[in-house]
């Protein structure tokens, strides 16, 4: 049973396992404290009103997977800049929304262009100059107005409030289309030699670049997924929110942050499982909608427990760390004593 425990721990997706169970306990605790907290539809709904911080939370945890200290504190101000020029061409200008949209995933993938370049050929540190990119996206943001700008396309409302019917409940389009993008990136992760180096490059560097693999332009196209993320995770909070306003997404990029290590990612990289990463998405709404359903706390609450969760999740990954580090000492020990006695022999 010990060994059973110790391998248990040791395992890559035991992170994953307790964000699970921590899932399964919270909602369990709602349905139990709450009339009608137990249904389909309050269970879709976690999907529909976080499906722009699902899609956030995989792009921010390409960054994180590929280590180096890599973040990237820019996707809040990218979702802002994305609902701010949807809402700017779609008031100002006669392009057609399906082209506007296009246009707001090209600011997302050029951010990210430009925070892998200066991150990858010029050695500087992801947390500056995302911090500088996410400054330059919040500036160009209220340079285009500093006023909330209303989206009234007819067409663009439309497909906003379009739903997908599943007996008596419904999910939005937002939510199918977080879905859809978790399903890929699990994908790419898992089965892809892309997805397989970037946790070779954020397992061990230098490793990586013995086996032959292209680190920096792995590093780059990481940035550039965590932009378009950011971006379509703005198209679908604009159809949430049918405006742009310089206050989108403000502090996003800590919720993504925070979902994505509770998920089970492990900050310094090379670690972490994508279905744990809308887990711990989840979880944040989970806290929110019980928070509601009690209706007299302040949804600051949800802060707070998460912020208490994170912290506790740090702490459990330095365990796990220290726990598999002491697994391969004991086994090089062990050899080691095979070996000599293979010697005396």
């Amino acid at each position: 049973m010990a060994k059973f425990f110790s391998d248990l721990i040791a395992s890559p997706r035991f992170s994953f396992y307790v964000t699970s169970l921590l899932f399964v306990i919270l909602f369990g605790l709602g349905s139990i404290w709450f009339d009608n907290f137990f249904s389909w539809q309050v269970f879709l709904n976690l999907f529909i009103d976080n499906a722009h911080l699902i899609i956030i939370t995989v792009g921010i945890t390409f960054a994180i997977l590929s280590g180096g200290g890599g973040i990237d504190l820019s996707v809040g101000a990218v979702l802002s800049l994305t609902c701010m020029t949807l809402a700017y061409l779609m008031r100002d200008t006669s392009i057609h929304p399906v082209l506007c949209m296009l246009i707001g995933l090209c600011i997302g993938v050029v951010i990210g262009l430009i925070n892998g370049f200066f991150i990858t050929f010029f050695k500087l540190q992801p947390f500056i100059v995302t911090l500088g990119t996410m400054f330059l996206c919040r500036g160009l943001t209220a340079a285009i107005s500093r006023e909330s700008v209303a989206i009234n396309n007819e067409w663009y409302g439309e497909l906003s409030f379009w739903s997908l019917e599943i007996g008596d409940c419904f999910i939005s389009i937002g939510a199918i289309l977080a879905i859809i993008v978790v399903i890929i990136a699990t994908f790419v992760l898992r089965y892809t030699a892309f997805g397989r180096s970037v946790y070779a490059v954020g397992g061990n560097e230098q490793s990586a670049r013995l086996m032959g693999l292209k680190v920096d332009l792995i590093r780059v196209k990481v940035y550039v997924i965590s932009g378009f993320c950011a971006s379509l995770g703005g198209i679908v909070f604009s159809w949430i929110m049918l405006s742009g306003n310089t206050f989108h997404g403000m502090g996003m990029e800590m919720d993504a942050i925070a979902s994505s290590v509770i998920g089970g990612t492990q900050l310094m990289g090379g670690v972490g499982f994508i279905p744990g990463t809308l887990i711990g998405v989840m979880i944040q709404g989970t806290i929110l909608t019980i928070i509601n359903f009690q209706g007299t706390l302040s949804a600051w609450w949800t802060k707070i427990v998460v912020g208490i969760l994170l912290c506790l999740f740090i702490v459990m990954q330095a365990l796990v760390n220290a726990h598999k580090e002491r697994l391969m000492s004991l086994s090089a020990e062990s050899l080691n004593k095979k070996n000599k006695q293979k010697a005396a022999k």
